[in-house]
């Protein structure tokens, strides 16, 4: 069985895989507590991979060779079914990376838009067999902090289904401008990918996914767990 370890900037995901088959998926706030180390003794377990999007510490990495026999960190050189044309791939993210491969296995060799609406809001394009880079937006919590940090007065507000628009009070304002700033962000740069490839296909991944779904214009796939069945994907594929 494949452990799939997915460090993210507020939490870590863990997944475990039989075959291309997901068995588990679970979320941990802290790499040294003692649900990580018992997932480790699951003799069972024979290949994992480890996307961070931060420095991983030793001890993780430690824990894990003593564990399990078959030990991968993705990095940009890392194989790929597909080509990077990026300027800069040694800063680009592991989890756009998985993202896209993720999508890829999905749909191989079409035109790809992957959107993560995460701590930020990514979006990765895939022309057919090669990555053509992406851009990185703030996301929808950020916003609503940066909104608050950066100014003396304003609230710090969290989404809510319910707020006028355009919002009558400064609290409807500030939901109104995030919220729907948002959506209207993702509408445009479905419109403006579908109009340069026609049967581009629109992946919806990440935290505010569940929340977004509904609310764009275009037909979209929503995966939620689109990264940790790419990580899978690339573990199987760098075995």
């Amino acid at each position: 069985m494949n452990l799939i370890v997915d460090i993210g900037n507020t939490s870590t995901k863990l997944a475990v895989f039989k075959g291309g088959n997901k068995i588990s998926v679970s979320r941990i706030n802290d790499l040294s507590c003692e649900e990580f180390e018992k997932k480790l003794t699951d003799r069972k377990l024979r290949k994992v991979i480890v996307s961070s999007v931060k420095r991983l510490p030793h001890f993780v990495t430690d824990l894990l060779v003593s564990h399990i026999p078959f030990v991968h960190i993705l990095t940009y050189k890392s194989k790929f079914p597909f080509r990077i044309e990026y300027e800069t791939p040694e800063t680009l993210g592991t989890d756009r990376l998985a993202g896209v491969a993720g999508a890829y296995n999905l749909f191989p060799g079409e035109d790809i838009l992957v959107i993560d609406a995460g701590t930020a809001i990514t979006y990765d394009f895939l022309n057919g067999t090669v990555y053509k880079g992406g851009n990185i937006s703030p996301g929808i919590e950020m916003r609503f902090k940066a909104l608050h940090k950066f100014t003396s007065r304003l609230p710090l507000l969290s989404v809510r289904e319910n707020f006028t628009f355009p919002g009558l009070n400064t609290n409807d304002a500030i939901l109104a401008g995030v919220l729907k700033g948002s959506i209207y962000e993702i509408n445009e740069y479905i419109r403006t990918f579908k109009k340069k490839h026609k049967s581009c296909k629109i992946i919806l991944t990440g935290g505010d996914s569940d929340y977004l779904k509904d609310k764009l214009n275009r037909e979209v796939t929503f995966m939620s767990d689109i990264v940790i069945e790419g990580l899978n994907y690339i573990l199987e594929y760098n075995a």
